[in-house]
């Protein structure tokens, strides 16, 4: 896994080969209308696969069963703050702001949900099988959380938290305004994992038995752990930066060290609040 992976979201190809289009407000009869469910049959079930969110507006929910199908529900929040005016005398409203707007594409096992919802919340609680690698995102008025899935997380936020709750696998989560929380059941020996949030906590909790090198960072709060941590207690590196003629040092404040006696780079960092680096029980 490559870190980079956090900015391939947006880059992502559109599969064109199963669709599905939800329009909440679009059929006579269903203007009212505000939650919508689908169940996506995979191209090869039993077999592995992706599935690939992004939404602007609400939160993720996301969890493995052991089913063959991708259930996804889909249900409009309203928005508290906008006006609703009643209809002039004589006249009915025909038209509705609940439009989910929702679609979902299929293609050999890889299963992608957008939106065109870009100014109200619409929140997804999704259910796929436990074999299946996620590529999740969201950006304000929502957390994601992931329940006992097993693949390589991709999980990005911005104003929320992020959850990972008795998964397996590998994970690159990042947030920007909210905690991020993480429990392994196991993990994938040899991928390098990140968890990195810049106001909240990160608190992860992995197999007593992980190789892993450490590398984590809190600008403002401590680093806990009750691992058996091997410390690098060597003096911080002083990188050296030359240009136009100015010379710039600056000192690498990160911890190091080594649990089982290393392995992949585990990294973990946040600005404003405290690390925990737990074993699983």
């Amino acid at each position: 896994m490559n870190h980079s992976r956090l900015l391939s979201f947006a880059s992502a190809t559109r599969r064109a080969a199963l669709a599905f289009v939800l329009l909440g407000s679009a059929l006579p009869g269903r203007a009212q209308d505000s939650k919508e469910t689908l169940t996506v049959p995979l191209s090869a079930p039993g077999k592995p696969g992706i599935l690939e969110v992004g939404l602007v507006f609400g939160f993720i929910h996301v969890s493995g069963y052991g089913g063959k199908d991708v259930q996804v529900e889909a249900a409009f929040r309203p928005n508290q703050n906008r006006r609703s005016e009643a209809a002039p005398a004589g006249m009915k409203r025909l038209s509705s702001s609940n439009n989910l707007n929702l679609s979902v594409e299929e293609k050999n096992n890889h299963v992608e949900v957008s939106t065109e919802s870009h100014t109200q919340p619409v929140d997804l609680t999704i259910r796929v099988p436990r074999n299946f690698s996620l590529q999740l995102s969201t950006v304000n008025n929502g957390d994601i959380i992931v329940d006992g899935v097993s693949g390589e997380l991709e999980v990005s936020n911005v104003n929320g938290a992020i959850q990972l709750n008795d998964v397996a696998g590998s994970a690159v989560a990042n947030t920007v305004n909210g905690n991020l929380t993480a429990t392994f059941k196991s993990v994938t020996s040899g991928t390098p994992m990140a968890f990195s949030t810049l106001n909240g906590k990160v608190d992860v909790s992995f197999p007593s038995n992980i190789k892993a090198s450490l590398k984590m960072k809190s600008d403002r709060g401590e680093v806990y752990s009750d691992f058996d941590v091997d410390v690098d207690k060597a003096p911080g590196k002083v990188t050296r930066t030359t240009q136009n003629g100015l010379t710039r040092l600056s000192t690498d404040d990160w911890t190091y060290g080594k649990v089982n006696g290393g392995g992949a780079e585990v990294m973990v960092k946040t600005f404003n609040g405290n690390i925990y680096l737990r074993k699983a029980k």
